[in-house]
């Protein structure tokens, strides 16, 4: 699975990035994570805000910093489609 976190470098943008590290080592989720900051490759997700997380192509979160446990979540249901 390809993960990518969308944001330009501020605080809630390196704050996805951890949370979204440590949920793939701590549950062995095979994943590549990507750090998008180009501001014209984030406009083409079509986000109003970032951070935004981005499963597979798909966005599954924009605007705010999800828990870990809501990460983990995330994944699990979308990983599968």
């Amino acid at each position: 699975m390809n993960i990518k976190i969308l944001g330009t470098g501020c605080q809630k943008c390196k704050m996805l990035e951890k949370l979204t590290t440590e949920v793939i080592s701590e549950n062995n989720f095979s994943a590549v994570i990507k750090k998008v900051e180009n501001i014209d490759d984030i406009m083409n997700y079509g986000i109003l805000a970032t951070p935004a997380l981005v499963l597979d192509e798909k966005v599954l979160v924009s605007g705010r910093v999800p828990s870990k446990d809501e990460i983990k979540k995330l994944i699990e249901k979308y990983s599968n489609e």
